[in-house]
This record gives structure tokens, sequence and C-alpha cells, in this order.
């Protein structure tokens, strides 16, 4: 980058490597961190969704994904497609363009993902003419937390979860939610044992000799 592609900006390059930074964060999910005091550079993987076997397409649509859910869920918890479109394009990625990594973007959102429960896309009521906005589908919901994404916008603004108190507080209120569903989920299991002993008890009774 020194010698052939900014020969002339030098004095700028650690403004162009953060900005280049953030766009491959945003594009394929990897984090460029100095590594010792020699100007070492490595790549690290911020994608929660990202299966340890897929391979760098996946990841940056795993990325992608993740940005969307992001945006509904600072949205709270749904974003109109208009919003969604608009986000998108920062990072040069178009409703109807075939993008290089990510195919035609607006089938990847509105058909792939929707088709594997990722997102819910539906028709905002009553509006005229017809308007569309997204949610996180149900598979989003099982594969991935609030805290998760707060985590991903965090890093992207070099920040921590806490810095931003509104979001903060309805990923906290995500966690405590599922908790309670799983404390619940384990009282009902280990009731129904109980209540079927009771009932073979009550009509069980002993030959009398």
């Amino acid at each position: 980058m020194l010698t052939i592609v900014i020969t002339k900006y030098k004095d700028y390059f650690p403004m162009i490597l953060e900005k280049a930074g953030e766009f491959i964060k945003l594009l394929f999910g990897l984090d460029l961190i100095e590594v010792g005091l020699d100007h070492f550079y490595v790549f690290a993987n911020t994608v929660d969704l990202t299966d340890e076997g897929s391979d760098d397409k996946d990841r940056s649509k795993n990325c992608l994904l993740i940005l969307v859910l992001s945006m509904i869920f600072i949205k709270g918890s749904c974003a109109s497609e208009e919003v969604i479109w608009e986000v998108l394009k920062a990072i040069g990625v178009y409703a109807g363009r075939e993008h290089f990594i990510y195919g035609e973007p607006r089938e990847l959102l509105i058909k792939v993902w929707v088709q594997e429960h990722y997102l819910e896309y539906r028709e905002v009521p009553n509006s005229s003419p017809p308007r569309y906005e997204f949610l996180w589908g149900p598979r989003a919901h099982s594969e991935s937390t609030k805290q998760k994404v707060l985590e991903f916008l965090a890093k992207l603004n070099n920040s921590i979860p806490i810095s931003f108190p509104s979001w903060y507080k309805d990923a906290l209120k995500d966690v405590e939610e599922r908790a309670q569903a799983i404390i619940s989920t384990a009282d009902d299991a280990t009731a129904m044992p109980s209540a079927s002993f009771s009932f073979m008890s009550s009509n069980f009774s002993c030959p009398e000799r």
C-alpha cells in the first residue's frame, strides 16, 4: 500500500488504513489488529454466526446478515425496507444490482434469508402504496442474541456495549427473558414425571392377601 497504492499520500496512511479496516470489518467480518511494535497486522474474525467450516464467501454473507440484524435491533426490532437499503448502499450493496460476493442482494434478503428463517419480511399494515419491513426470524433468535449484535455494533464503533444505554438495556432484557424461558422449560420438564407418577399411584392398587 505504501509503495504502490498511496505513494503520494504516505502521510495519510494511518487514516487510510483505518478506513480500509472499517470496510473490511463490514464486508468480510474481519478485524484488522496490530500485533507488537513492528506494525505487524493480523485478521481476527468478528462474526458470531460464522461456522468454523464456512468459506470466505459464506463468512462475508454472515457478516452482512449480522449487519442487517443490527439495523433491525437498533430500530426497535423492526426496520423498514427503505432504511435497510439506505444503510447497505453505504457499503456498495444495492437492491437489484449484482454483487461480486453476495450475488443479487435483494434476492438474498427477501428470498434466501426469509426461507432460511433468519429474516421475516412483511407488509406494513394499512400502507398505501404497499411498504415492507424486516424483522428477526425465528432462526436468528435461536442462533444469535441482541447482546451479540450489540457487541458487534460496539466493535464497529470502537466502543463497548454499555456506551449505548438504551440498546444495552434492551439487550439485558433479552438475556433475562431467555434465562427465564430456560428456567420455565426446566421446571415443566421436572414437573411432568412427578405428575405422571401421582396419576399412576392413584390408579394402582396392590392385591389384597
